[in-house]
């Protein structure tokens, strides 16, 4: 019998001796160990361990996108594995509260020794925001310079040959720019969509007029609220404008890639797009739970520190909030809810379209 088909204990297989003997607290070394390092070290390990899983998963998601025809069988799969990923972070930010039965002052006991270790070198952590797509170009200085300083030998060029793939973020664009219906046959999903909204908008510019409620200053008001959503949507429908915003870094998808986003939330409930629609939710809860993680984060680091310097010498907790403020990385797929209207004002889909946005089956298939 082939070795890998024996037996092997449970002890072996997890390999329970190494991990299990890899907490060493440094506040030992002046005698007697402060009783909540060990807490701290193991909440620590098993963050790395959950990283290394997300970026096992996240790796698998990316190789599915990489090619110019993704099969569309395997989005299923992705959504799966980003589901996966989201049920972990979710762990993840509750964790959190199993370390917050740790008071400052038991933090305190073993804190000096920490110096000037710091979450900040989580080589995992910064691989995960890579491979999703918070390049260096996007991201908060730390002390003023480059985060890949933290980093030596191997670990660095990881982190550099990430900077130069394709992240999710940057292979998800590719995806949606191929998006096929957008022009279908006499269909032109912008030329209509620009026109549902026009009509959209004439017809609570008539509605608020011939009000018999609303008074001359509320009708005013209203007008003068839905002026302003109608140049918001002429800017965004915009192609110029939009690239604009890109080169200001105010937007990170192409103009392609967002309207094929917009196309697939607005048409989600046809069954070819609902897979779609679902890869794009999913990616923004990624997202979403990262952000809280990262504001959970400095929520517990402003319990246990206070306004005290991190002992990698960051700023603390300001420098944790603001990175839940700004490291967002899918915020184009946030902005896509301001674009959508009713689903009763959506143009009506060709019938051709339709069928190949849907499952039908002919009498001859139904009897065979």
């Amino acid at each position: 019998m082939s070795e890998k088909y024996t037996s092997i204990h449970y002890h072996k297989y997890l390999q329970l001796e190494k991990i299990l003997s890899a907490q060493d607290p440094r506040s030992a070394l002046d005698g007697e160990a402060a009783h909540d390092e060990m807490l701290f070290i193991i909440i620590h390990q098993v963050y790395e361990l959950w990283f290394k899983e997300i970026a096992h998963d996240l790796g698998s998601v990316i190789e599915m996108f990489r090619t110019d025809n993704v099969d569309e069988r395997s989005i299923s799969t992705a959504i799966a594995r980003l589901d996966r990923i989201i049920e972990i972070q979710k762990v993840l930010v509750a964790q959190i509260r199993v370390l917050e039965t740790m008071t400052p002052l038991d933090f305190l006991d073993f804190r000096n020794y920490l110096f000037p270790a710091s979450g900040f070198q989580s080589h995992q952590f910064r691989m995960v925001e890579l491979m999703l797509g918070l390049k260096s170009d996007r991201r908060i200085t730390y002390n003023e310079a480059p985060y890949t300083d933290a980093f030596r030998g191997e670990q660095r060029k990881i982190l550099e040959e990430l900077e130069k793939s394709p992240s999710m973020l940057d292979l998800l664009e590719a995806w949606l720019e191929r998006t096929p219906f957008l022009e279908f046959k006499n269909f032109h999903f912008l030329k209509a969509y620009r026109e549902a909204v026009q009509n959209m908008l004439d017809e609570e510019t008539r509605a608020i007029e011939e009000s018999d409620i609303l008074t001359e200053d509320e009708k005013k008001m209203r007008l003068q609220m839905l002026g302003d959503t109608n140049s918001y949507f002429a800017s965004v429908l915009n192609e110029t404008r939009h690239n604009e915003l890109i080169e200001k870094g105010e937007l990170r998808l192409s103009y392609q890639a967002t309207m094929a986003a917009l196309l697939i939330n607005l048409y989600r409930d046809e069954p070819i797009l609902q897979m779609p629609y679902l890869l794009i939710s999913k990616l923004l809860e990624v997202d979403d739970l990262l952000t809280t993680w990262r504001f959970r984060h400095a929520q517990m680091v402003m319990r246990m520190l206070g306004r005290k310097t991190g002992t990698g010498g960051s700023s603390g907790h300001k420098y944790l909030r603001k990175t839940a403020d700004e490291h967002k990385i899918f915020s184009d797929l946030h902005n896509i809810s301001t674009l959508l209207i009713p689903r009763s004002k959506l143009p009506k889909l060709p019938t051709d379209l339709k069928k190949e946005l849907g499952f039908y089956f002919t009498e001859a298939n139904s009897n065979s």
